[in-house]
């Protein structure tokens, strides 16, 4: 099995709405809780979960082919 880098580094957005507003709340409390634990680990998970969130774009995502965009049904 090989491992395609350019899939992984594309910016195509791969995260779908639902699971935005789940990141950036999800990451704003982690931050908020890392302030008072003094906890680096929560504090990088927080950065990442608002990145991903704020950009919609997930590297991990898209290393596995993965997307969670809803589509319309016509």
């Amino acid at each position: 099995m090989s491992f395609d880098f350019k899939r992984l580094t594309s910016r195509e957005i791969n995260v779908g709405e639902k699971e935005k507003n789940i990141r950036l709340y999800a990451g704003a409390i982690l931050l908020f809780v890392s302030l008072f634990t003094a906890s680096i680990i929560l504090l990088i998970v927080g950065i990442m979960l608002i990145a991903t969130g704020y950009t919609r774009v997930c590297p991990a995502y898209s290393a596995m082919n993965k997307n969670t965009i809803e589509t319309s049904k016509k």
